[in-house]
Formats: structure tokens, C-alpha cells, sequence
């Protein structure tokens, strides 16, 4: 089966489901359909950061800041999240993401999916899919700051980053151990 085919849950405005469709149709036809976010940290605290594949369905070749991807139908949000957090880095035994928050995600075209942000620490050595990833490194929050302007990033990815940021601005602590 092809990602196109995967079967998402449709959801409303409310985030409840309303339906079923193949993840194909559901980008085509605009179908509010939920997605994760994972923010991926190393030892030191440094954020995994990578390119994406010309051959992915969205955003081909942007860099993004977080690990994730579209949540299956009667797929829970954590399960999601662990999943493609294990998939899209290429490891087992990944500690369950935590979850900060949630937000409808709008691409200014009237097309929105909601958006779960998790974070996770990970230790294990990475092999991120090379269907998925075409280059991968751990940053520093500084060296993501200075190369937002520079390369061209998923803009859902910058959406829950500038979120997250906030979110962290608000007093929340995070797996860097410090606010904001």
C-alpha cells in the first residue's frame, strides 16, 4: 500500500471525527484530517533537524524541525507520535513522546489539519529513513534560530515551531530543562 492509500480519520472543527478517507483524496480534496509533531532532542538537548525527500507527498525537500506525520484512522494521537517518531528516526525503544499541546494548523488557503506537538529526548544512535530523510543532523536551538531565515523549512513545521517557542515563552518547561 502507498502513503496515498493510508486511511485517515476526516475530523471537524472540533477535532471529532466525521468520516473516513485514503490519505490521497483527503490532501487533494483538502479533508481536515490530524497530524503529530515530534521535536526530537539528543543528550546534550541539541533538536534533530532534517530535509525531507523529493518524493514526499507534502513539502518535498524543505527542512524541518520535527520528526511526525499524518495520525491513521483510529490511530491515537501518542500512538502517532511514538510511531513516527521510531519510524522517522529509525530507532526502537524511543521513550513515549510528551505531549505539550494541540492547535488547528491553517495553511492560509483554507485548508487546516490539527496539529498534536510533542517532545521527545532520544538517545539511541539515529537512522532516519532515507525514503524520508535526505540529510539529517542534531542542532542547537541557536544554530535552528539562525538558519530559519536561510533555508527553506515545512511551513506546518514553522507553524508548531513558532507555537512551541511561545508555548515555552509562557513559563512551560521543556526537555532543555528551561523556559521559554
Amino acid at each position: 500500500m502507498s502513503a496515498a492509500d493510508e486511511i485517515l480519520d476526516i475530523v471537524d472543527e472540533n477535532d471529532q471525527v466525521i468520516g473516513q478517507a485514503p490519505r490521497g483524496e483527503a490532501y487533494a480534496l483538502g479533508l481536515r484530517h490530524r497530524c503529530v509533531f515530534v521535536q526530537a532532542r539528543d543528550a546534550e538537548g541539541r533538536i534533530f533537524v532534517h530535509r525531507r525527500t523529493p518524493t514526499k507527498l507534502v513539502f518535498p525537500s524543505l527542512h524541518d524541525m520535527f520528526v511526525g506525520g499524518v495520525v491513521g484512522a483510529g490511530e491515537s494521537y501518542d500512538a502517532a507520535a511514538l510511531r513516527e517518531a521510531e519510524e522517522e528516526l529509525g530507532v526502537t525503544g524511543l521513550p513515549r513522546p510528551r505531549h505539550l499541546f494541540t492547535f488547528l494548523y491553517d495553511n492560509g488557503s483554507g485548508r487546516t489539519w490539527w496539529s498534536a506537538v510533542y517532545e521527545v529526548r532520544c538517545e539511541l544512535p539515529v537512522r532516519p529513513q532515507a525514503e524520508e530523510v535526505a540529510w539529517h543532523d542534531f542542532l542547537s536551538e541557536a544554530e535552528v534560530e539562525r538558519r530559519l531565515a536561510d533555508w527553506a523549512w515545512v511551513p506546518d513545521g514553522l507553524a508548531a515551531y513558532e507555537r512551541l517557542r511561545a508555548f515555552r515563552s509562557a513559563g512551560s518547561r521543556g526537555l532543555d530543562g528551561a523556559p521559554g
